[in-house]
């Protein structure tokens, strides 16, 4: 790596607070100005990966090679979200044929791994800190994917950042040194696991450097080899090895066998802009089912300080999670009905069901054929006018707390979404991906993406999707504003993995809203409880001026991350 390119150009990159005078009447939500630049940009939730980022981008590589580079940087950087032993999704905005692409790089469960050898939990589900959680990592496939077909320089230029940082080691900011140190609380018994994360016997402090020489090895010899140094060879053997010794279901096939897949990503208007997510097994269309149902009413007329406005966007998510529950699953094992689900029609039906005096304790899912998680998310985007929409995660934080000593990672834990219930839809097989939370995004004005977005953060995502959609849409908000703003997240919904919502969830509420309003929402029989910052998601968002080319950025500001661009 080269001399300075962790510090170069910082003073023109970071956006610095913007004045409150400065913004237009109204307009308070936004911690720092958005960043603009006319050539490439980068953000994600490290601001030394976004320098990486930058210089691939600086050297001729596109946005699909920026984001590669940045991913591969996190996985040292951000160990607490990210890693190559988790999965990875993205939409690929190519200006040459204006088209959209979607790449789903998820994993399947092991061959050998069937619902009754699976001793479950009390309440019927897969024990989420346990092999038999595991699924095949997904991240390496589909960086040579998206390389293969727009990648511009070899994929050794773009992992030798990460290489030289793993083994010299890389500074961890707060927000990241937090989350490591409440993981550790979790996981510092598991095997492997303080061995790789806890060196000298503790994580490493706000400030202090962190190495992962095994990860650097692992990345070399991933740069030197391909994608099959991951998926065979030494890499694999040891994967599995690790999986013999401790009760996992990891044969050397199941990795040979995994290939990531291209997918149409699906879409739908609101007021005129729209929004792409990916098909399922992702949770994508629950963003576009929650806007179908919140257009027939007049959000801005309400306003934010409005309890109706947030009891309105409650429920709504309530009622679109009982879909989610009921019928997203591995579209190769069950027929979902995705243009059912996200049409019109659907959304108006489902929308007949809110009461706006009190809010609902249990909904059911509908007939549309009638009418703990942890992600990094990041955006690019390049000269030529390609953007990248990319999120990566291990699941649960640092994901099941297995960690392979000689390879500097640890396994993911996404079979934990899988169904145990006979029948269901998402229920666990061999080979079968499991329901997905990740999900990367794209917004457009006349039906052609310009924005490329995403909010980290399990069920969040979607939740997190619909408030930047409104904020901009309803509210006027710019793009870092519309990531500021304060932002409500529901749980305890019905899920896919079988459990039922039964007195009608949890909400949670930023700081920014008010009292007056929380009394309000209790008042309607809403639960409200107090809860981690964290978990309001970790946003990032480019946006491409159709008209000037000019790139406008915004980062999270409940993360360590930045926008940045030249």
């Amino acid at each position: 790596m080269r001399r300075g390119t962790l510090v170069f150009m910082a003073a023109i990159l970071i956006s610095g607070l913007a004045a409150a005078a400065d913004r237009p009447e109204g307009r308070s939500f936004a911690t720092r100005s958005v960043v603009h630049a006319k050539h490439g940009m980068v953000a994600a939730a490290h601001p030394l990966a976004v320098e990486i980022g930058l210089s691939v981008l600086k050297d001729g590589g596109s946005a699909v090679d920026a984001a590669i580079a940045v991913n591969a940087a996190l996985a040292l950087m951000e160990p607490v979200s990210c890693g190559l032993g988790g999965d990875i999704f993205a939409m690929v905005w190519d200006p040459e044929t204006e088209k959209l692409h979607g790449l789903n790089g998820s994993g399947r469960a092991p061959a050998a791994l069937r619902p009754e050898l699976v001793p479950a939990e009390e309440d019927g589900t897969i024990p989420v800190y346990s092999p038999y959680a595991w699924t095949v990592p997904g991240c390496v496939d589909g960086w040579f994917e998206l390389h293969e077909k727009f990648g511009r320089l070899p994929m050794a230029r773009l992992l030798e950042p990460a290489i030289a940082a793993a083994r010299e080691g890389a500074p961890v900011p707060r927000v990241i040194a937090g989350s490591w140190a409440r993981g550790a609380a979790r996981f510092k018994d598991m095997p492997g696991f303080a061995e790789v994360f806890m060196p000298g016997g503790s994580t490493p402090a706000e400030g202090e450097l962190f190495a992962n020489p095994a990860l650097a090895d692992t990345l070399q010899r991933i740069a030197e080899g391909g994608r099959d140094a991951f998926y065979g060879g030494q890499t694999a053997a040891a994967i599995v090895a690790f999986s013999d010794k401790v009760g996992g279901f990891f044969s050397l096939a199941d990795l040979a066998d995994h290939r990531s897949e291209w997918v149409e990503p699906v879409s739908t208007t609101y007021r005129g802009r729209t929004m792409w997510e990916l098909p399922p097994n992702g949770q994508g269309i629950a963003a576009l089912q929650i806007l179908n149902i919140l257009e027939g009413f007049d959000i801005a007329a309400m306003g934010r300080d409005n309890p109706d406005f947030w009891h309105l966007l409650i429920e709504a998510k309530k009622i679109a999670y009982e879909d989610r529950a009921r019928f997203y699953a591995d579209m190769s094992f069950s027929d979902v009905p995705v243009d059912e689900l996200i049409s019109k029609n659907y959304g108006a039906k489902r929308a007949e069901l809110i009461d706006m005096t009190r809010a609902a304790p249990r909904i059911e899912p509908g007939n549309p054929n009638l009418s703990h998680g942890d992600t990094t998310f990041l955006v690019a985007a390049d000269q030529w006018g390609q953007m990248v929409s990319l999120i990566q995660s291990n699941y649960t934080g640092f994901g099941s707390g297995y960690v392979v000593p000689e390879l500097g990672f640890g396994i993911q834990d996404r079979g934990a979404l899988f169904s145990l219930q006979a029948g269901h839809p998402n229920v666990l097989a061999p080979g079968k991906r499991p329901f997905h939370t990740i999900i990367p995004a794209f917004m457009g004005e006349t039906g052609v993406p310009d924005t490329a977005f995403g909010v980290m953060g399990g069920d969040m995502q979607p939740q997190g999707h619909i408030q930047i959609m409104i904020n901009l849409v309803d509210f006027g908000m710019d793009l870092q504003e519309a990531g500021d703003a304060a932002r409500f997240h529901h749980t305890d919904s019905s899920e896919p993995t079988g459990t039922l919502m039964s007195s009608g969830g949890v909400v949670h509420l930023e700081s920014g809203v008010s009292a007056e309003i929380k009394r309000e929402l209790m008042r309607r029989g809403h639960r409200i409880e107090e809860i981690n910052p964290a978990v309001f998601g970790g946003y990032q968002a480019i946006r491409r001026d159709p008209e000037t080319g000019i790139y406008a950025g915004a980062t999270e500001s409940r993360k360590d991350g930045m926008a940045a661009g030249y």
